[in-house]
């Protein structure tokens, strides 16, 4: 490399390699990603090749238009532990917590851009009613003990130990639990 040739900043180039990678990932061009985020696309091609170091201001406008913050567009996952643990006794990982329905969250809080897992009791007798979550957003309810009632739109199924429903959540939705002993359940929620 000649005196005449900056040096690559690291930082950059991991910015860089970051936004192709998300950029790839979600099936975008750079012209797509340039709308999306309100970035030049010329300005976007030097932050790829690591040749741009972006303001803080437009390192915030190509994470909001992949729907992160600058901390996740910039985090390098090979840097931090390789095992997350959710403690159970965290009270932060409490959704909810009363009389009629606990939901603990068993997955990352970060993940849940993408998928989250709960846990999910509810008294006999009570309901958990969710109005519709984001277009193309999907459940998965696994009975691990007691009985559920699944309902949405106009559809609605009995389940008992041991089965599990997949079903939209795009639409008004609830789990409600018609026995006598309490329900039990493990709920997946993903968004396409």
């Amino acid at each position: 490399m000649s005196n005449s040739e900056p040096a690559i900043d690291p930082a950059a180039l991991r910015l860089g390699q970051r936004v192709v990678e998300m950029r790839q990932n979600n099936g975008q061009t750079l012209d797509q990603l340039a709308s999306a985020s309100g970035v030049s696309r010329s300005m976007l091609s030097q932050i790829e090749r690591g040749k741009a170091n972006p303001t803080l201001a437009v390192t915030y406008r190509i994470a909001q238009s992949f729907g992160l913050s600058i901390g996740e567009m910039v985090d390098d996952p090979s840097l931090g532990s390789p095992i997350e643990v959710v403690h159970g006794s965290d009270p932060g990982n409490l959704f909810r917590d009363d009389e009629e329905c606990r939901i603990r969250t068993l997955s990352p809080l970060h993940m849940e851009k993408n998928v989250e897992f709960y846990e999910l009791v509810l008294a006999p007798g009570a309901a958990l009613s969710s109005a519709p979550h984001f277009v193309g957003t999907r459940e998965l309810l696994t009975v691990t003990a007691g009985r559920a009632a699944v309902v949405t739109e106009a559809s609605e199924s009995a389940l008992n130990v041991g089965d599990s429903a997949y079903y939209r959540a795009d639409v008004a939705h609830s789990v409600s639990n018609p026995g006598c002993e309490q329900l039990r359940a493990f709920l997946v929620v993903t968004y396409s």
